[in-house]
């Protein structure tokens, strides 16, 4: 594969609902594909430290050790008939928050992505909703996956790029490509050109044909090429978060690439609303990729230039 994204260690937040069941088999399939491993983590609650503190328990740390063994048991367990047993082999147990436990292990071992489980925003409020994932993320400047059980076992078949008009489209775009190769899965491009445009007032309808235009260059000459050349592209007009649900449910996408923008991509993955909407509603899994570097700029200033105005929203947030 080309390309800059390579996967070497991807970190599987895991525990022992079918959410963190999914998330170390997509992992473990995932990383296979990409020529890395996967890793496993997961976080036991210190509920002993509440008797610690009233100092009615003694030999802590021997307590601690043994809810630990007995958590890494039960996880061997049920991880058994998901996962090989040289991921089983990786799992890591540690105590604490599972913020903490997965930023800290990420650390360790230079993790390249996180796979995190979840179905929609009411079995995400433990990983995205609550302190967890949103702690465990922030700055942390990885690609986050929160990934949905398939039917079928493979990961994916049908991976579909969200793309913008912003430097975000390359990085995104390239880790969409790579891992449509890697799985052998069909790839299609998507760019959303919001209709009718913010800000008629600066935008007269006049100049509205024109910005499409200017949009569709740039799109067939700096963005699509990105994909390589197996990739389908569209382009649909439309409000975002919409446009990408309707392309989704019609062309049975079971991934969707998204990437997030500059600084604070973290609270923008929680926060944004594309992309709790995405969360909420999408039937499939989620791809967030965070694009390094404080400044992401247009890629095509003429077409910012017929906007006239500076860029506000993108295809995906």
């Amino acid at each position: 594969m080309g390309g800059d994204m390579i996967w070497k260690r991807v970190l599987a937040g895991v525990d022992e609902t079918p959410q963190g069941v999914a998330a170390a088999a997509v992992g473990a399939r995932l990383a296979a594909a990409l020529g890395g491993e996967c890793i496993p983590v997961h976080a036991v609650r210190e509920f002993w430290l509440e008797f610690a503190e009233e100092d009615m328990v003694q030999g802590i740390t021997e307590l601690q050790a043994a809810v630990v063994d007995a958590a890494r048991q039960r996880m061997l367990a049920v991880l058994a008939d998901h996962v090989p047993h040289d991921v089983q082999r990786r799992l890591i147990v540690r105590p604490g928050r599972a913020a903490a436990v997965l930023r800290d292990v990420a650390k360790e071992i230079r993790a390249d992505a996180i796979v995190l489980g979840g179905k929609h925003h009411s079995d995400l409020g433990r990983w995205i909703g609550g302190s967890t994932a949103h702690d465990a993320v922030r700055g942390s400047g990885l690609p986050v996956l929160v990934a949905l059980p398939t039917a079928d076992g493979h990961p994916y078949k049908r991976i579909l790029a969200a793309l913008d008009l912003s430097d975000a489209a390359v990085p995104t775009g390239t880790a969409a490509r790579e891992v449509a190769e890697a799985l052998h899965a069909q790839l299609r491009g998507l760019c959303v050109i919001e209709a009718p445009l913010p800000s008629p007032s600066l935008l007269p309808l006049a100049t509205q044909p024109e910005y499409a235009r200017q949009a569709e260059r740039v799109l067939q000459h700096r963005i699509w090429p990105v994909l390589g050349r197996d990739a389908e592209t569209v382009t649909r007009e439309g409000a975002t978060a919409e446009a990408i649900e309707r392309e989704v449910s019609e062309w049975g996408a079971d991934l969707v690439v998204v990437g997030s923008h500059g600084k604070g991509w973290a609270e923008r993955l929680i926060l944004g609303s594309v992309t709790e909407r995405l969360l909420r509603a999408l039937p499939c899994s989620l791809l967030v990729v965070p694009v390094k570097g404080a400044v992401v700029e247009r890629l095509a200033p003429e077409v910012h230039k017929v906007r006239g105005r500076r860029p506000g929203r993108r295809a995906a947030r």
